[in-house]
């Protein structure tokens, strides 16, 4: 399960973010808030942990933001603000869970697997489609033609970013932070060998689109 942290603190994004990665997740941190509203905006996250206070950016708006982009993840807002027209104000926004500052971090795990269930039951196939090639998030597979082709899960997570971005000129790094996040040991030529590998998996040409490198820039999947 993919989930983006946007917390200013450090400190804190770093420790929340080893917690949640000891917990099996993937997580992306960030410590602003429009590089959060970009991250949020691309829709592959399952979970959105949100600071309520940001420097450039307030989650309020932030998060208005995002819900009017139609971006349906679910959030989970965390604050000092603890009066109830603050709480109020934060799920008249669209957040779908707030968390007072400081609080215990399995109450945290426990409202992350919570809001996890419903982003399986609101989309149950998790499949996205692009010309005749389609993707089974939940299966990690692509399927055309009646073929069907088993993906890692960084497979998966790579074609599914291209995937939601088509027709998208996607930078080399943007992709790399996307779908390695903070990995230790994680190097940015995996971008190259990954997509080497859905070439050799994937008859794109068979689905009516092409996965096109952009020299000196990144990758793009589009329809022909």
């Amino acid at each position: 399960m993919n989930i983006l942290l946007v917390e200013d603190e450090i400190r804190l994004a770093n420790a929340l973010g080893q917690l949640l990665k000891m917990q099996g997740y993937q997580v992306d941190i960030v410590n602003s808030g429009i590089e959060g509203q970009d991250m949020a905006e691309t829709g592959i996250y399952d979970v959105v942990i949100l600071d309520r206070m940001l420097p450039d950016l307030d989650g309020i708006e932030l998060l208005k933001t995002i819900r009017a982009a139609n971006i349906t993840t679910p959030v989970i807002f965390l604050t000092a603000k603890d009066s109830v027209s603050n709480k109020i104000e934060g799920l008249d926004a669209g957040a779908d869970d707030y968390l007072v500052k400081p609080f215990d971090s399995n109450e945290l795990l426990a409202r992350v697997r919570a809001l996890s269930r419903r982003s399986t039951h609101l989309l149950p196939d998790k499949i996205i489609t692009v010309g005749k090639l389609s993707l089974d998030m939940q299966q990690h597979t692509a399927i055309y033609n009646g073929i069907h082709v088993t993906l890692t899960p960084k497979e998966a997570q790579l074609l599914e970013y291209l995937m939601r971005n088509k027709n998208q000129t996607l930078r080399k790094e943007q992709i790399f932070d996307r779908v390695w996040g903070f990995e230790q040991n994680a190097d940015i030529d995996n971008v190259e060998l990954y997509v080497y590998y859905l070439r050799r998996k994937i008859h794109f040409s068979d689905c009516v689109i092409s996965l096109d490198t952009i020299r000196g820039v990144g990758y793009r999947i589009k329809e022909v």
